[in-house]
């Protein structure tokens, strides 16, 4: 069973369905390296080629991807991505890391009330965070 790191909610993500042709069943299976999971407001089918894109981040935050499983939830999707190449997989791992160290900064904001520096933040959490921070872990 692959592993999908689970996407923070406060980085909207777009899906946009690639004009490639989708991959044979039998590679469905084992089909990546590791992914990603996130919230979407449809479904996809297996096998579909998307590019992931994560507008807050910029025009370069764009990753292409295969959907490995699509889930139905109470309101939305929840949707796994997987990369099939290591460059994708580590470009998407740097971003999912980048995401979780803002996530953390708001929420220590939230708690302090102050404004607080990225870049103390950042290593705070890599201390805490790092070494638990696998590949792509599960949801």
């Amino acid at each position: 069973m692959r592993q999908f790191l689970r996407h923070p909610c406060d980085f909207p993500v777009e899906l946009v369905i690639r004009k490639q042709t989708f991959l044979p069943r039998q590679r469905l299976h084992n089909i990546s390296l590791g992914g990603v999971a996130c919230n979407s407001p449809r479904g996809f089918r297996r096998g579909t080629a998307i590019e992931l894109r994560i507008p807050l981040l910029g025009d370069s935050a764009c990753y292409p991807g295969i959907i490995a499983w699509s889930r139905k939830q109470a309101s939305d999707y929840r949707v796994g991505i997987a990369f099939i190449d290591e460059d994708t997989l580590f470009r998407a791992r740097m971003v999912e890391q980048v995401c979780q160290i803002e996530q953390y900064r708001r929420q220590q904001e939230q708690a302090s009330g102050t404004r607080l520096p990225f870049e103390t933040l950042a290593l705070e959490w890599i201390a805490q965070n790092a070494a638990d921070f696998p590949m792509f872990c599960a949801v």
